[in-house]
């Protein structure tokens, strides 16, 4: 497989295979650009549990104390949790060295501005050309910061922010019983603290050693999550959660241990959320059309955007959007608390309409509007996207095309959408529909063409 697929630098960050290709000279590099471009203050370093982390973290300070910046470093916490602290503390930036749901191999560098966000596409230019040009700023002796570690607060300050929009003290009193898979990632320990003793939650939970390896696949999609609909099941738990190993993504089980497709959870955490305030929801093109249910109910505009955090969040920040995410990868995205997908905010937001309603999560979720969904990963050919997308297009004349990211073409019945991935060497197809047939019909075609 050549460079060019073992190392991407995307809309998601620097990412690729730990060794020959993401190495510590190259982390260590990037991050002495990344000090160049925010400046001399405070830059937060956070990473997940990966057996790398710890190196990359080692060589992402040195790149960040070259460059003059004094480097905070928060240890093994989620995602979210970092970019939260960036944002209290009024850092000239962060990183989180984790490869979030990508295989253990892999790792990444997430970058985030002062204000704890992905960079958008006018920054990320302008860092890239610096890393490109190694115009680094290189510090003199005098000019040499220190490294500060703070492992204690950056959980608290998140908790603070989810507890300002949520009655806990109403899901403590339900003292709902919760199964939680927590993949042995950066928030396994968060996490259990956050629904036990913050939440008041009777918590059964399995993997959450951050001293272990990921005991599964890391993105948590039903099929990897039979574990978790056992002890659902065998414990009688009003609902699973899973998260992947930085704590953005979440998925949800109801009572019975099935695991409801990611696009469900985020329409129910749509509904929460514009139950308290309406406004606009802001998904990505590969989101389920059920949003555009949820919202209508609420009389509510949706808008859609390429695939990846940083263009929901541009876009949500322009409308000034009440909720927003990505349905696909299980991300929440709830300005109110920050402006990140958090796996948090999404559980506390469903306990908080299961204590409200007394119903059980299987039940608010069969009262969303039904669709037939099916994706799946091609390999990536240099020369074949292109190809592939032209003749989908001329397989289906009819269908109204939107070229914002890859292609998706809509019909009456449903969509496909083609798209090369942001973060792996890999073609993604989706596809849905009102119906099993014709969602199976688009998908094989797409297929089909590659």
């Amino acid at each position: 497989m050549s460079r060019a697929h073992q190392l991407k630098i995307s809309v998601a960050g620097v990412r690729g295979v730990v060794g020959e290709f993401l190495t510590p000279n190259l982390a260590c590099a990037f991050a002495q650009a990344f000090g160049t471009y925010v400046g001399p203050g405070p830059v937060v370093v956070a990473r997940d549990t990966r057996a790398s982390g710890e190196m990359l973290s080692h060589a992402v300070s040195c790149g960040l104390l070259a460059s003059g910046c004094e480097v905070i470093r928060i240890g093994i916490a989620p995602t979210p949790t970092a970019q939260i602290y960036v944002a209290d503390i009024r850092a000239a930036g962060g990183i989180a060295v984790t490869a979030s749901h990508n295989p253990s191999e892999y790792n990444a560098l997430k970058l985030f501005n002062g204000e704890g966000l992905f960079f958008n596409r006018y920054e990320r230019a302008e860092l890239l050309d610096v890393y490109h040009q190694s115009e680094f700023r290189h510090a003199l002796n005098e000019e040499m910061r220190r490294v500060v570690i703070d492992a204690e607060t950056a959980p608290e300050r998140h908790f603070a922010r989810i507890l300002r929009h949520v009655d806990a003290e109403r899901i403590r009193r339900r003292r709902l019983r919760v199964a939680l898979d927590g993949v042995n990632g950066a928030g396994s320990r968060m996490s259990v603290r956050f629904l036990r003793d913050i939440l008041g939650c009777e918590l059964h939970a399995i993997h959450v050693d951050p001293e272990k390896p990921f005991p599964r696949d890391p993105e948590p999609r039903a099929e990897v999550l039979t574990e978790l609909s056992g002890l659902v099941a065998r414990v009688r738990a009003d609902v699973g959660f899973a998260q992947d190993p930085d704590g953005d993504r979440l998925a949800v089980a109801g009572e019975t241990g099935r695991v409801l497709d990611n696009d469900d959870v985020l329409a129910l955490a749509v509904d929460c959320a514009l139950r308290k305030k309406q406004g606009p929801v802001v998904v990505n093109l590969t989101t389920s059309s059920v949003i555009e249910d949820i919202a209508a109910r609420h009389g509510c505009p949706v808008h859609r955007t390429p695939v990846g955090e940083a263009h929901v969040v541009e876009r949500m920040r322009r409308v000034q959007a009440v909720i927003g995410g990505e349905g696909a990868n299980g991300g929440i995205i709830f300005p109110a608390v920050h402006y990140c997908r958090d796996s948090y905010l999404g559980m506390a937001l469903l306990l908080e309409r299961l204590a409200e309603t007394g119903e059980t999560l299987n039940a608010l979720a069969a009262g969303l509007p039904r669709y037939w969904r099916r994706s799946g990963k091609l390999p990536f050919e240099h020369g074949r996207v292109g190809q592939m997308m032209q003749a989908l297009e001329a397989a289906l004349p009819g269908a109204r095309a939107d070229r914002t990211d890859g292609l998706k073409l809509m019909l009456d019945e449903g969509w496909v959408h083609v798209r090369a991935s942001n973060t792996e060497p890999l073609v993604r197809v989706s596809v849905e529909a009102k119906s099993k047939a014709e969602a199976d019909r688009l998908y094989e075609l797409a297929v089909a063409l590659r």
